[in-house]
Order: structure tokens, then C-alpha cells, then sequence
């Protein structure tokens, strides 16, 4: 517990270092911070899980299946937003502006003031989200075509988004004194979609643990950051060794039991569909424990049936990896062949947090190709687009999602509710490392030559009679699809009819040995790719799954 001399020490080396120093403050202070208008409850004393068929072991968690809706669904939307979002600075903000070396610090003190009086908690109190408006902004979302909408429930700042039972910094006690979560939450159902929310807290003990720090040099060198204020040790724990920024090593018993009984109390308190874990599942047995329970209580509250789905990622040093037990997430990267299971990429058209200087128009064509490549090997997409700190869009990013929209309405048939064929594509670039960090904005994807007409995807329906196939670069008058040729080895029965999606007019075409060769309208519509729907003869094409690869006919 805080003890009354822990808080006189600090106060002391604070009045010591303004003494000592010839550090001017320029900035004024930051008000005091109030008590919380609702302090947190008790943390249970042990951990339970709810009664059901997962139990916390591996076999146990790898019998899981992942729901139709989300293997359905194929495209969400992520709002990535917080206290983090008010710098405009730095995705990693919180951490970063208690780093000497780094770019945040700097930023900070000529902003804000020194980081032993205006810290990261400071920073909370000027988020206000003013101008949120979560109505017109699922309104907008829908409209993009979104089948899920993921909020962030807490980050690495440990500040939550919610209405939070069990921790005192939350969004209704401090900063915008809404229940960000839940307002999220009531427009998502309004809308029919999926709800989600994801969580990073598990690597926060050690991730925000540069707040306890303090300059080695300098004017104010020695002066402890405003982590070490004891007042506050419930935002930034208490002090200790481990700053690393992936898990933490040697987590105390009462953090992760906290991390436990919070992450409930979000999903249950908003019966959340999908819960995105940055990283993989969180403090070993206990992590395991948790999983069954979100499952367990899933399967409770939707009569029987399992409707839950977990996002984790396979990444060394970020807890523990089950293969089969969750749905495997890949950030900003995508895999190199169909995946045999259901997956996701989560990518961001900029920065995780609002950063200016965003190419709106380049991001949603860039956005567009990913999902194509994506669900061709049997993934989802979870895209972001930073909100200010406001809450609000700038009018470039509304209108790149009104155009991935536009995109969506005449090119969905061949996205939702679609399976992998036997191939997921042809054409140049179809060699990307297995999840590799392939961000649709960073330095990677501009060094690459752009898509060609040779680049294509393919996507089939759940029943198995109809192909689609999507252009990558920009056709001419012709669209060649070597795979589709007569003699290719893919091709099970001979073309019956080819359409441009969204259009009810056939398409001439012409089947070789070598390729299936489309004749393009003369008004073909500029587009970040171009999609065709191929029938196939009815001899040959009327049982279902057809068009499957034998590992996809279970599906």
C-alpha cells in the first residue's frame, strides 16, 4: 500500500531537483489530478472459471472451432484510439516519452513540460474525445462494409476504455468521463455487427515501466519521472527492474490476476463477440484458465453454441502460442499460401495512432488489395484508421472509407461469405514471408513495384459452384488467367460464363490450353482491382465444393 513517507520522498527529490537546477519550467503545471468519482472494487481473492466443456490445458483449448460468422465476415474495422492519440506524436507515446534517447521525450518537455510534473497521467486528462460521435461513425463503418467493429479496450498505458469494475484509471473517471466501450457497443448492435474490443495490458507492467525512470543527464538529471509518484501507483504500478516492451518476466501473482478479473469484466459487462490479445495468450496457466473461461461463457450465453473468437499472434517473447486453440493474428504482415485455418491480418492506414500526414487515397486502394490477398488464403482483415484525438475523422479518411465502401457494394460477392479455391493466385508477387511485416503504408510496400495485370486472387462460394477472380493492377482491354486455361490442372470442367462484378452483361471470353482470356468492356471502371465471376459447366460444377481443394471440403 502507498505509505505517507514514500509520498514526502518524492516530493522532496522533486523540490531538490527544481533547487539544484537551472531546468526552466516555461510550461504551466498540469491541474491536480481528483479522486475517482467511482473507485474500483476488490479483486477477487483466487481465480475461477466458468463451468463448460474447455478446460485450461492445451488438448483441452485445441478443440476449438472457429465460428462461421467471422470466417463469413472477412472485413472489420478497428478503432485503434486513447490518451495515446492526444501527442499526435508517437504510436507508443506513453512508454516512449519517458525515453531519453527517443523522439516522444524531446516532444514532450517542449509541449508539455518536464516528465517529473506532467506526465503520462497528465496526458489522460487531456483527452476528451469532444467531438466522438459513435453513432455517425458505425454509420460510416457500416457503410465501408465492415461485417465486425473492434474498439480498443485498454493499451499499454493501462487506461481502460470502459466502465472498469476492478481499475480506477479508466475513460468514465478520468479524461473524456465517457464509457467508451459501451458506446461503441450500443452502435455496433444497431448496425448488426459483430462487436469487438481489444486488450494489451498483460505487457504493460513492464512496457510502462520507463515512468519510473528519470534523466541520467542534464539540467533535471536524477529527478524521478512521475511514475515514481505514489499517488498514482495504480496507472503505472509499483517500481521494479523489467522495462522490456514485450511480456514481462516474473509478473507478480496480484498483476495478473488483475489483468484476469479486468479483461472479464470487459468482455462479460459487454458480451463481446471477439477479443484481440496483442501478443499471444498471457501468464501461462493462468492464461490458459482465462481462455476457457471466455469460452465457456460464450458458449453459456449463446444457448449452447460457441460464437467467441480469440485473435492471438505467434510471436516469440509474447506469451504462449497454441496452435488451434485461438484465431492466429498477423500484424501488418500476411502468409504465403492458404492457411488451413481460419486466420486475420490487422493493419493500419497509418500510424496505430493518429499521426498527420496520412495518404488517404493511396491507404484504401492499399487497403483493398490486402483484403484480396488476405481472404484468398482463407484470412480476415482488421483494418484501423486513426481517429484524431478528438474523435472525429479527417474528411480525407471518411471519404477513403465511404470508397472502400463503394468497392465493397460492387465487388462483395466475391469477399464475404467466400472459401479458398485450390490456388489462392497467380502473377509476380506472390512470394511474401509468412507473417512478415509488410505494413500497407510503410517503407516495404513503397519499394515494391506496383501490382500487375498478371497478379490475380482467387476466391470461391460456401456451395462451391462459382470462381471469382480479382485483377491486382490495372487491365487493359483483355484480362488473361493462365490458371483458368483448359489444360490447366486446376480446372475441373470447362467455362459456362464469365461476369464483371457488379454488372449483369456476360463478358466475351475465350478458354485456351494456355488461359482463360476475357474481352473487357470499354468503360471499365478505375479501380484499386478489378473482380470477375466465373461459372463453370453445369456437368461438371453441380455438386457442391467442386471448386474446393480436398482440405477445404470439411469447412
Amino acid at each position: 500500500m502507498t505509505t505517507a513517507p514514500s509520498s514526502r520522498l518524492f516530493a522532496a527529490a522533486l523540490a531538490l531537483g527544481a533547487s539544484v537546477s537551472a531546468f526552466a519550467q516555461t510550461l504551466p503545471p498540469p491541474p491536480p489530478i481528483p479522486p475517482p468519482a467511482q473507485p474500483a472494487a476488490p479483486l477477487p481473492d483466487k481465480i475461477e472459471i466458468t463451468p463448460g466443456p474447455f478446460q485450461p490445458t492445451v488438448e483441452s483449448l485445441k478443440t476449438y472451432d472457429c465460428p462461421e460468422w467471422f470466417r463469413d465476415a472477412k472485413f472489420g474495422l478497428w478503432s485503434h484510439w486513447g490518451p495515446q492519440s492526444v501527442p499526435m506524436n508517437d504510436g507508443w507515446y506513453a512508454r516512449q516519452m519517458y525515453v531519453e534517447t527517443n523522439k516522444a521525450y524531446k516532444y514532450h518537455q517542449e509541449h508539455y513540460g518536464h516528465q517529473s510534473v506532467f506526465g503520462f497521467k497528465d496526458i489522460i486528462q487531456l483527452w476528451k474525445a469532444e467531438k466522438f460521435d459513435p453513432a455517425a461513425l458505425m454509420a460510416l463503418y457500416a457503410e465501408a462494409g465492415a461485417k465486425y467493429f473492434v474498439t480498443m479496450g485498454a493499451h499499454h498505458d493501462n487506461f481502460d476504455l470502459w466502465n472498469s469494475r476492478y481499475h480506477e484509471w479508466n475513460s468514465v473517471n478520468y479524461g473524456p468521463e465517457k464509457d467508451i466501450v459501451g458506446l461503441w457497443r450500443t452502435e455496433a448492435r444497431k448496425h448488426g455487427l459483430r462487436f469487438g474490443v481489444s486488450e494489451h495490458i498483460a505487457r504493460s507492467y513492464s512496457w510502462f515501466n520507463t515512468s519510473h525512470g528519470a534523466d541520467t543527464k542534464g539540467p533535471m538529471a536524477g529527478v524521478p519521472y512521475d511514475g515514481n509518484d505514489p499517488r498514482y501507483e495504480d496507472l503505472y504500478f509499483e517500481k521494479h527492474p523489467d522495462t522490456r516492451a514485450t511480456y514481462p518476466i516474473n509478473t507478480p501473482e496480484p498483476v495478473q490476476r488483475d489483468w484476469f478479473y479486468r479483461v472479464k469484466d470487459l468482455l462479460e459487462s459487454y458480451d463481446v463477440d471477439l477479443l484481440y490479445t496483442d501478443g499471444a495468450i498471457p501468464f501461462g496457466e493462468l492464461g490458459r484458465a482465462f481462455l476457457a473461461d471466455f469460452y465457456n461463457s460464450n458458449i453459456k450465453r449463446n444457448g449452447g453454441r460457441l460464437e467467441a473468437v480469440y485473435n492471438i499472434k505467434d510471436i516469440r517473447d509474447h506469451g504462449e502460442y497454441i496452435d488451434g486453440a485461438a484465431v492466429l493474428d498477423v500484424e501488418r504482415g500476411r502468409l504465403k499460401n492458404i492457411h488451413p485455418e481460419p486466420w486475420q491480418t490487422c493493419d493500419s492506414t497509418g500510424p496505430w495512432f493518429y499521426n498527420k500526414g496520412i495518404d488517404y487515397p493511396r491507404q484504401g486502394a492499399n487497403a483493398i488489395r490486402l483484403l484480396i490477398d488476405v481472404v484468398s488464403k482463407n484470412g480476415n482483415l482488421l483494418l484501423n484508421v486513426p481517429q484524431l484525438p478528438d474523435g472525429s475523422f479527417e474528411p480525407a479518411a471518411e471519404q477513403m472509407l465511404r470508397d472502400i465502401g463503394a468497392w465493397m457494394r460492387t465487388n462483395g460477392e466475391g469477399i464475404y461469405a467466400t472459401r479458398p479455391w485450390k490456388i489462392f493466385g497467380e502473377g509476380g508477387k506472390l512470394n511474401f514471408d509468412d507473417g512478415k511485416l509488410d505494413p500497407i503504408n510503410g517503407a516495404t510496400e513503397k519499394a515494391r513495384p506496383d501490382y500487375t495485370p498478371e497478379d490475380i486472387r482467387f476466391t470461391r462460394s460456401k456451395d462451391g459452384r462459382t470462381l471469382y477472380a480479382f485483377c491486382l493492377g490495372r487491365p487493359a482491354d483483355v484480362l488473361r488467367i493462365q490458371s483458368l486455361g483448359s489444360a490447366a490442372k486446376h480446372v475441373d470442367a470447362p467455362v459456362a460464363s464469365v461476369h464483371l462484378l457488379g454488372r449483369a452483361a456476360p463478358l466475351e471470353w475465350q478458354q485456351s490450353p494456355e488461359a482463360l482470356i476475357i474481352q473487357l468492356p470499354a468503360d471499365l471502371p478505375l479501380s484499386p482491382a478489378t473482380g470477375v465471376k466465373i461459372l463453370f459447366a453445369e456437368a461438371r460444377a453441380s455438386e457442391p465444393g467442386s471448386l474446393a481443394s480436398p482440405a477445404d471440403r470439411s469447412k
